[in-house]
């Protein structure tokens, strides 16, 4: 009987492996397809953005709102929320506005109360505020490591516990995860923030495969991968091989990744070799490849928001909020 079921098991997983082969065939003709062709419409759905007061998720916001979604942007600045506003509305859009702190659990849930009963059903939720600490791992204070893992990925819990429920009910919604390349490769100087990558890389994985395995294909998921990207957040970084990335390129990519229910934008694309390499080479083969590209130095200079845009009578709470983008 053991015998037997193992063999089942071999055809079954060859059996995967052929049709993966068709995928990957299917995955490539559909590539080649104009992107126009390939966009969902998401008029009169509801929207909400993290960190939606600046940056990424402003552009976001934007440009989701041009396709007539109804926006709603979460934001611990309750100024930058209502800028966001402010552009959303006199590009004809609807958008309603909440200050969050995301760190806090009962605070996004009650936030989310208020969004259910005063805007409706959130139908695409993107998990996208951020924070960096841009320290050496042994240099970074324990309150900036913790802070960092609040935003960068145990708000993602938060917020899709709260809305996630009624996307099942439906079997209709979006969830979009915020990550970066550093969630899938280790960065001198980025110990937590890596960690807090990887760990959302690995939470957008698990929550669809769940969703699949319960049979909940109405709801997706798309985890978004970028390079450095220049909002200021990673502000005297240095790069010698893969260009820096503009937030509106990336905005771009991310709402196209939305409507094309991509399960995983990685910017730039080029990207999916060398992380493929890191996989494949041994370890010292990939650490020589990392120093030639430079990518053990792309930290050397980094300043982040800091020392650029805050004053120095600002407290603590302020520097640690302030980190928090889109």
């Amino acid at each position: 009987m053991a015998f037997s079921e193992t063999l089942i098991t071999v055809l079954l997983a060859l059996f995967a492996l052929l049709t993966s082969v068709y995928y990957a065939l299917e995955s490539l003709v559909i590539s080649l397809v104009p992107r126009k062709f390939r966009r969902k419409s998401v008029e009169g759905q509801v929207v909400l953005v993290t960190g939606g007061g600046s940056g990424i998720g402003r552009l976001i916001c934007l440009k989701m709102a041009a396709r007539g979604a109804k926006i709603v942007t979460w934001d611990v600045s309750t100024q930058g929320n209502e800028e966001t506003k402010r552009l959303v509305l006199e590009a004809g859009g609807k958008c309603h506005v909440y200050t969050v702190d995301l760190c806090d659990r009962l605070a996004v849930y009650d936030a989310a109360s208020k969004v259910k009963k005063e805007v409706g059903k959130v139908d695409i939720l993107v998990n996208n505020a951020g924070i960096v600490t841009g320290k050496t791992f042994k240099d970074s204070p324990d309150e900036l490591i913790k802070k960092t893992f609040d935003v960068n990925i145990m708000s993602h819990f938060w917020t899709t516990k709260a809305f996630l429920p009624e996307m099942m009910s439906s079997n209709h919604g979006h969830i979009v995860t915020i990550a970066s390349l550093a969630g899938l490769a280790g960065v001198n100087k980025l110990a937590d923030y890596c960690a807090s990558k990887f760990a959302a890389v690995g939470f957008d994985e698990s929550l669809r495969i769940e969703l699949m395995v319960e049979g909940y294909t109405g709801v997706k998921t798309t985890v978004v991968c970028p390079y450095y990207i220049s909002t200021g957040m990673f502000e005297g970084v240095q790069s010698k091989l893969i260009p820096i990335l503009k937030p509106e390129f990336v905005a771009s990519e991310v709402v196209d990744g939305i409507l094309m229910n991509c399960t995983i934008v990685i910017l730039p694309s080029f990207c999916r070799i060398l992380i493929l390499l890191k996989h494949i080479l041994p370890a010292k083969g990939g650490w020589r490849l990392y120093k030639a590209c430079g990518g053990h130095l792309t930290m050397q200079d980094f300043r982040g928001r800091l020392k650029n845009d805050l004053k120095e009578s600002e407290t603590k709470d302020n520097l640690l909020n302030d980190r928090i983008i889109a």
